[in-house]
């Protein structure tokens, strides 16, 4: 399957810590890709620089075949990047159909077309298969999974294809965590490109077809979910934890 997403030999230092050392990895459109690591591996960082949020020292990014040396925020979002971070960012007080068209409201001859947004709310809440019946209710009433969807739905509606996601199932019990795993593997069958950062290796194995194993900034092993095992893992992030014991130095998570 051709790459979609491609971070080539990317270096990010801040100051005397280097965060990224000639880190690379690759995504395919339909395809889920787990991060894991340590804390201090890189993967927030590695994450920022293809939203846009930091520039890289070094390195290519490539989107649908397109080279930059380094993305914008604003370039980042015309790419369809979009990044669901821990806090999800949801207005508590407004309803789902309005976080799902926040920042985006359809209105005509300056008014606020309210229910054409429940409408359309509703059809990609079904389309991506989100159990939220009712666009009206409002958001601080919904479950952590449901808020989840909600959050996936606008950045969709956004024009979002290239989907990242920070610890998407953190906090959440066994019921809802499936729920939100249910929906991102959803969200790759239907054409997404989705990438995630989670420490729950039983989790990862539940959706992920690709798995890249960060250790001290670099990218130590990315192959099919098929081809590592959870050992594998461990054995990777053990020898990292040896490194330190014996004296070695890695970056604080950035």
């Amino acid at each position: 399957m051709e790459s979609y997403v491609e971070l080539r030999h990317i270096s990010k230092s801040f100051g005397r810590v280097k965060a990224l050392d000639d880190a690379s990895l690759s995504c395919s459109q339909g395809e889920v890709l787990a991060i894991v690591g340590d804390n201090g591996a890189g993967k927030s960082t590695l994450i920022k620089i293809l939203t846009g949020e930091f520039q890289p020292d070094s390195g290519e990014i490539r989107i649908g075949g397109r080279s930059f040396t380094h993305l914008t925020i604003r370039q980042a979002l015309a790419e369809g990047i979009s990044c669901v971070y821990q806090d999800l960012a949801l207005g508590d007080t407004l309803n789902v159909a309005q976080n799902i068209f926040l920042g985006k409201e359809l209105t005509r001859h300056g008014l606020l077309l309210r229910k054409e947004m429940e409408r359309e709310s509703a059809a990609l809440l079904e389309r991506l298969k989100i159990d939220i019946p009712d666009p009206r209710v409002p958001v601080a009433a919904l479950s952590g999974g449901q808020r989840q969807g909600v959050a996936v739905a606008r950045l969709v509606n956004r024009g979002g294809s290239i989907l990242i996601f920070d610890e998407p199932t953190a906090a959440m019990g066994l019921t809802e965590a499936g729920r939100t795993l249910a929906l991102l593997r959803e969200l790759a069958d239907q054409g997404l490109t989705v990438i995630i950062i989670c420490h729950n290796l039983a989790q990862v194995y539940q959706i992920a077809d690709r798995i890249a194993v960060m250790r001290h900034g670099k990218v130590m092993r990315e192959d099919q979910a098929s081809k590592i095992s959870q050992q594998d893992i461990v054995a990777i992030l053990s020898s990292a934890l040896l490194d330190e014991t014996e004296g070695g130095k890695h970056a604080e998570t950035l």
